[in-house]
């Protein structure tokens, strides 16, 4: 449980780092296949993105070519924001660096969760509003994860996490010949492995949740994701919040 309520401070351990990776690739999931029940686009997969825009430039259908230039812009911004606020964060000197792009994304979620209805409108890239916002909120929890376990972990899509997965499998299975020097023999990391299982189940388990509970609750499902999230963050807030308040108490005092 003490675990559990530093997930998101300032000081990292591998399990800490392993331990948000798992709930956050639940998360992605959820909300990917969510979303792709409501728009009909995963809107965490810029590789598809990118291949929609180069495709359909040549092609000449310019309202796709906006749409995806629009989630591509979406996920790049919601990353650059995480980037922001981490940096700020350790130039003030706050132990929250690594909860306020969680906090946002939780805040955003929430909006999903009670306005998702609202958010059908179309945009200037001819996508609806829906795609910017999840595409947005996905950028910004990749580049987190990746800023905190120093671009080790991926959450928001399993392209690397599966190839990854293909090369030590392939290192498990090699066959060393009998008698090669043991310095020269291939093996498989096995920690590295069970992380990137770990993370492709966390993922497909969250597709599972979400997709279904798109399907029997609307958008209504989302807030528990939101409340979870907005759990993980609040401890470092709480943390910097108090350190503020005696900061300002001793200056009065003095």
């Amino acid at each position: 449980m003490r675990r559990f309520r530093h997930l998101t401070s300032q000081h990292r351990t591998a399990s800490t780092n392993r331990l948000l990776g798992a709930i956050l690739a639940f998360n992605a999931g959820a909300v990917n296949a969510g979303g792709f029940l409501v728009v009909h686009m995963y809107t965490s997969h810029m590789t598809g993105f990118v291949s929609l825009l180069a495709d359909n430039l040549v092609l000449g259908n310019m309202k796709l070519v906006l749409g995806a230039l629009g989630a591509l812009l979406a996920f790049t911004g919601g990353a650059a924001v995480t980037a922001i606020l981490v940096n700020g964060a350790r130039q003030h000197g706050l132990r929250s660096e690594y909860a306020l792009p969680l906090l946002l994304e939780a805040l955003l979620l929430l909006i999903f969760g009670l306005m998702g209805a609202t958010l059908g409108r179309q945009t200037p890239f001819a996508v609806p509003l829906t795609v910017l916002v999840l595409s947005f909120t996905m950028g910004l929890q990749n580049a987190l994860v990746s800023k905190i376990s120093a671009s080790q972990i991926r959450t928001t899509h399993m392209t690397g996490i599966v190839t990854d997965i293909g090369i030590e499998l392939g290192k498990l299975f090699y066959w060393n010949r009998t008698g090669s020097p043991f310095e020269s023999r291939v093996r498989a990391n096995r920690i590295k492995l069970r992380l990137l299982g770990t993370l492709l189940g966390a993922f497909v388990g969250g597709g599972i949740v979400g997709a279904a509970g798109f399907k029997y609750a609307g958008f209504i499902w989302v807030l528990p994701l939101a409340l979870l999230l907005l759990a993980l963050c609040l401890p470092p807030l709480y943390s910097d919040l108090l350190r503020t308040i005696r900061r300002k108490t001793a200056r009065q005092s003095t």
